[in-house]
């Protein structure tokens, strides 16, 4: 059968271990995303590096290869939604690592209002309580396609499926006490306007 095959490193780590602007700024983005540690930073990074020296060889090209890699790495990209259907090579390179990051599951569910904060949309996903169509997905980094956006809910199996479920209802609470903030905010600032106008009158 031979040896079983070695796993190859898919990232590339920072060439410098102390540079402190990286340092602060991979800090940040752990802090941010809810990461576990920096070699998922590392790893995004590396994807969309990737993304762009695809880029980068391409633009030269203007064989009928080139340009079927051309339109194969766009529509692949427009899949994950990081850019348009439309794109260019050139916004390829403008990709921010801000954008794959908002790409991730875990992201998605935190924005989605599903959990109360980003790490929390970390565990539920690696208890396995997430499902993307139904099937349950319990990889955090995992990149969240285009069409699978609004397929994204718990696992029906799972507790927190149902509505009445402890954290559900503290996180509807939550989002209550939110709005019920900014209807009284919306209030005020209109009775300002109003005394303002009642003076000036």
């Amino acid at each position: 059968m031979g040896d079983p095959k070695k796993n190859r490193k898919k990232y590339s780590t920072p060439h410098h271990p102390w540079q402190a602007t990286r340092l602060k700024e991979e800090d940040e983005l752990v802090k941010k995303f809810g990461l576990k540690n920096k070699k998922e930073v590392w790893k995004m990074i590396s994807t969309i590096k990737h993304f762009k020296a695809q880029a980068k060889s391409l633009i030269a090209s203007t064989s009928e290869q080139g340009e079927k890699e051309k339109k194969q790495l766009i529509a692949k990209l427009a899949k994950l939604n990081l850019v348009s259907e439309n794109a260019t090579l050139d916004d390829v390179l403008d990709l921010k690592i801000e954008s794959i990051f908002d790409r991730r599951l875990q992201t998605f569910i935190h924005k989605g209002n599903l959990t109360k904060s980003i790490t929390q949309a970390r565990q539920f996903i690696i208890h396995g309580h997430i499902a993307i169509n139904g099937k349950r997905v319990n990889v955090p980094s995992y990149l969240v396609k285009k069409d699978e956006e609004t397929k994204i809910s718990f696992y029906p199996n799972s507790q927190l499926s149902k509505e009445d479920h402890p954290e559900r209802m503290a996180k509807k609470l939550e989002r209550d006490l939110q709005k019920e903030k900014e209807h009284l905010k919306e209030e005020t600032q209109e009775q300002r306007e109003t005394l303002v106008e009642v003076e000036a009158a």
